[in-house]
């Protein structure tokens, strides 16, 4: 078996320590200590628990779109542009489209005020037009804006598992 990857965290030292050692015990292991990056996101342990960010895959991004020099804004979609499959612009390069909106995807593990936008943009990936690509533009200037943000998760003694839903 090979593994090129793998985090083992908890809240209990010695235990981790030991399933380590164990581990080690029946395969070829490296121990890289405290955890800093894994599969792009950045972990960054703070006084309530970690934080993760993708802001270096959000800076890679703007600069494989061009878009590092691009003004921000403040909201991910337009409130005054309708997406629909055929607007009556003309077609964008589907490839690249993919490119972006696979990245966007990506992005948004850590990133869930995206989601609603790429999931919109998504729609169109089989046929994207200039239309829906100045609004993927878009979602990029809010992620410049917005770079910093990412998840907290909190160190609790009482874990709590909490859901929210939008019913439109």
């Amino acid at each position: 078996m090979y593994v090129d990857d793998l985090v083992i965290t908890g809240n209990n030292s010695p235990f981790v320590e030991r399933i380590i050692d164990q581990l080690g015990k029946k395969f070829s292991l490296k121990d890289l200590g405290p955890l800093h990056f894994f599969l792009g996101i950045e972990v960054i342990p703070t006084r309530d628990g970690i934080f993760l960010s993708q802001h270096k895959y959000i800076r890679e991004l703007l600069g494989k779109t061009s878009m590092k020099g691009a003004k921000d804004v403040t909201t991910p979609l337009s409130t005054s542009v309708s997406l629909k499959l055929d607007d009556d612009t003309s077609s964008f390069d589907a490839t690249e489209y993919r490119r972006v909106i696979g990245g966007l995807q990506y992005l948004s593990l850590t990133r869930l005020d995206i989601s609603f936008a790429v999931n919109k943009l998504s729609q169109f990936m089989h046929a994207p037009t200039t239309t829906h690509w100045t609004t993927t533009q878009r979602l990029l200037r809010y992620l410049k804006n917005k770079i910093f943000q990412g998840i907290t998760i909190r160190k609790t003694a009482n874990p709590a598992l909490l859901c929210f839903s939008d019913s439109d």
